[in-house]
């Protein structure tokens, strides 16, 4: 099968959009299809093979405010790319901005197209773009209804869409690689080095934007015996440093570098509200850690409260000090609820992951053929 991934972030990038992406081009490659990715043109781009299949680079911009994201400029290089692939299916990863343009190109070409919601997109239109949500939930809609399928990454994202009027929405959850997230990462000379004191480690690990509210550990960093650690880099980096200064900051990690840091923590906390999914959450799992989190988007399928973690009021700092201080305490607890967490997603696997999104891909083109018959 020939796919054309028409994605608003790829690597270099590192969010879980691009992640993602990345991951549906390798399962893709492996299983003995052909696919192109289509994405922004960054500053800095992958090497050249480093890449799992063809990648067209669109011409890009900066994003007023959080420079980190792009945004694809107008042309006519999507279209021409997936009709020069002959592509037999078009996959929009979050689409908004190019994804449009995919939809518009593959509606044009007649090829069935899947759209898959990542990303809050009402949420940062509302933070970055000045739009207001309405305007970017027709902009959703619009895309979207236009799919022959969208994906959902969690049951509340499907709620979520449905409410807003987008048709024939299914559930696809996020794979986890379990190999490179696992407790026997653990590096206690790490340990050492952020916490000199035998201070319980506190991660959070993700970007460093407004819509992350990333200073509701305030009250945690506060705490004594412990010692937050934050991972990650973004627009709120300066700020949230002024804001947490007994934290440990230690910018953007990536690889083993990374899997080493979330298994050397004692607790993980995501402090976002308005996540579709949460990759964190279910890597911090495999990793081993409590998870104390918002009870509001993804995290809800992910975290099971008093079992895995605990899930808090959104936006409510003293439900996550308190949680912080809770786990803290009771290192028994901690234990468990990680066994637990790692037991939960050790099936999360990507190639399962990978394999029920061509079972969504077989059935959307076996319905374009029945049509067509």
């Amino acid at each position: 099968m020939r796919v054309a991934i028409v994605t608003e972030s790829f690597p270099p990038d590192v969010n879980g959009v691009a992640h993602c992406a990345l991951r549906t081009a390798e399962h893709l490659v492996r299983r003995g299809h052909e696919p192109l990715v289509i994405a922004p043109a960054g500053p800095q781009d992958a090497t050249p093979g480093d890449e799992p299949c063809p990648v067209v680079r669109v011409p890009s911009l900066p994003l007023p405010g959080y420079p980190q994201v792009r945004v694809a400029l107008p042309g006519r290089r999507t279209a021409a790319a997936i009709a020069a692939h002959r592509a037999e299916l078009v996959h929009l990863a979050s689409p908004f901005i190019l994804g449009v343009r995919g939809m518009a190109a593959a509606t044009r070409q007649h090829i069935p197209a899947v759209a898959v919601y990542q990303t809050d997109l009402a949420g940062y239109a509302r933070t970055y773009l000045s739009l207001g949500e309405s305007t970017a939930w027709r902009r959703i809609r619009a895309v979207h209804t236009a799919a022959d399928r969208t994906l959902a990454p969690s049951s509340a994202s499907q709620r979520d869409l449905e409410a807003h009027g987008v048709p024939r929405v299914h559930l696809w959850p996020r794979g986890v690689d379990s190999v490179r997230f696992d407790p026997a990462h653990r590096d206690m000379a790490l340990r050492r080095e952020l916490a000199p004191n035998g201070e319980v480690l506190v991660g959070y690990i993700g970007r460093l934007a407004p819509e992350k509210h990333v200073e509701l550990l305030a009250g945690a960093s506060r705490m004594p015996g412990v010692k937050v650690v934050v991972v990650g880099d973004g627009p709120s980096a300066p700020g949230l440093r002024e804001a947490l200064p007994d934290a440990v900051f230690l910018g953007r990690r990536t690889g083993h570098d990374l899997a080493r840091i979330y298994a050397s923590l004692d607790v993980f906390v995501h402090t976002g509200p308005f996540e579709t999914f949460c990759q964190t959450v279910q890597e911090a799992m495999a990793s081993g850690l409590p998870v104390i989190a918002p009870a509001a988007g993804g995290p809800l399928d992910l975290v099971d409260h008093g079992r895995t973690g605990l899930l808090v009021p959104p936006g409510d700092i003293d439900a996550v000090t308190g949680a912080v201080r809770l786990l803290a305490g009771a290192p028994a607890m901690r234990d468990q609820f990680g066994a637990e967490g790692r037991a939960d997603v050790a099936a999360r696997t990507w190639e399962a992951v990978g394999d029920l999104l061509l079972h969504h891909y077989a059935q959307v083109l076996n319905a374009r053929t029945a049509v067509a018959a």
